[in-house]
């Protein structure tokens, strides 16, 4: 019996093995590839074009005129007379006609041309002299003349007391070229012994010298004010103040005509008025022909100045530089049952009601900025003297 269940177990396993399926074959993997390096990417460069350059800009006339050679300048009106469109703009006579506008307009005023003799005399302009507020002593000018010298030594020597600083107001002194009187002016100030200014002819190579012969009238702070019209005696007056007392200038550049003039006669009734002597300065100070520059400079347009040298005249340089005090109620007021501010107010509704804008009221601005600076010295050497 065991035998025989031995047999059937034997045939059953070989069966079995006969009828097994075949075995999958297994793959083998590929290797894994090796790691490839991180390849960081380069910025790109971009390259910017550059603006291409603007085209030369064509040389001003008086630009390109100063750069050319001699040489060049011939070169200049052959090359136009022999391509310029309209020949006859070059003429001799319309070159002649540029030669003479591109020199007045180069020498200034050391060359004019006027359409009649100018024989008209200097115009009298008063003297005065006045002390503002703060003890500053104010000295209007006026036309240069014996007279107005007078009254200068005057005031100078009748002010009581010393004024702290002086303002020499030169705005109103006409163009003159009396350069003697100019230097008498100068010695009410300078010290002895100083040479002022010179008036050099190279014509007839001839200098003329200026100096001081006495002992000033005036000595201490000075401020000078000009204006665009001053010319010839009162540029030299702020000039030579400037360079031997310190005096502070106030005002426009002037006009730059300190210089000694002949009038020649061109035919007709024309003639040229060209400057045969100049006027220079012992530290060589340029006034001619460009004009004397301010140590403050000031945009004032020159009517405004000639309204207020007007007024000036009648209500006095003070006014036009002190506040006009506003309307206030006080205790008088009160008790006569009154109210400034309210009556100041209604007429201001009323005028306006008629289209009667108040004007502004005027004031001297380059006078002001005179006392401001002279102001700002005192503190200061105040300061300096604890």
């Amino acid at each position: 019996m065991k035998k025989t269940v031995a047999a059937l177990l034997f045939v059953a396993s070989v069966f079995a093995q006969e009828n097994l399926p075949d075995p999958v074959p297994v793959k083998s993997q590929p290797p894994a590839p090796a790691p490839v390096p991180e390849l960081k990417a380069e910025p790109k460069v971009m390259l910017r074009e550059e603006p291409a350059p603007p085209p030369p800009s064509a040389l001003g006339s008086r630009e390109a005129a100063d750069a050319l050679k001699e040489a060049e300048l011939e070169q200049v009106v052959a090359l136009l007379r022999e391509n310029y469109i309209r020949p006859d703009a070059l003429t001799d006579a319309a070159l002649a006609r540029a030669g003479v506008q591109g020199l007045l307009d180069r020498l200034g005023a050391g060359a004019r041309i006027f359409p009649q003799a100018v024989s008209s005399p200097v115009p009298a302009c008063p003297f005065r002299s006045e002390v503002l507020e703060g003890g500053v002593a104010y000295l209007r000018l006026g036309t240069l003349g014996p007279e107005n010298l007078a009254a200068l030594d005057k005031a100078l020597d009748d002010f009581t007391p010393r004024p702290a600083a002086l303002v020499l107001d030169l705005r109103a002194t006409p163009p003159s070229t009396d350069f003697e009187l100019a230097a008498e002016v100068c010695r009410r100030f300078a010290p002895r012994g100083r040479i002022l200014f010179s008036i050099k002819r190279p014509k007839v190579n001839d200098e003329e010298i200026l100096t001081s012969r006495e002992d000033p009238r005036w000595s201490g702070l000075l401020v000078v004010l000009v204006d665009g019209d001053t010319a010839g005696s009162a540029e030299i007056v702020a000039a030579v103040l400037r360079t031997h007392l310190r005096a502070y200038v106030v005002g426009q550049q002037t006009r730059g005509e300190a210089a000694q003039f002949e009038d020649i006669p061109l035919g007709g009734e024309r003639f040229l008025r060209v400057a045969i002597g100049e006027v220079t300065l012992p530290d060589a100070t340029p006034v001619f022909p460009g004009g004397l520059t301010p140590d403050l400079a000031l945009a004032i347009p020159q009517e405004r100045t000639d309204a207020v040298l007007a007024a000036a005249l009648d209500a006095g340089a003070a006014s036009l530089v002190t506040e006009k005090a506003r309307p206030r109620m006080s205790e008088a007021a009160l008790v006569a049952g009154l109210n400034p501010e309210l009556d100041a107010m209604k007429l201001l509704q009323e005028q306006r009601a008629k289209g009667e804008e108040p004007k502004p009221a005027l004031r001297d601005a380059a006078l002001q900025r005179a006392l401001d600076y002279i102001t700002s010295v005192g503190i200061f050497e105040a300061a300096r003297r604890r």
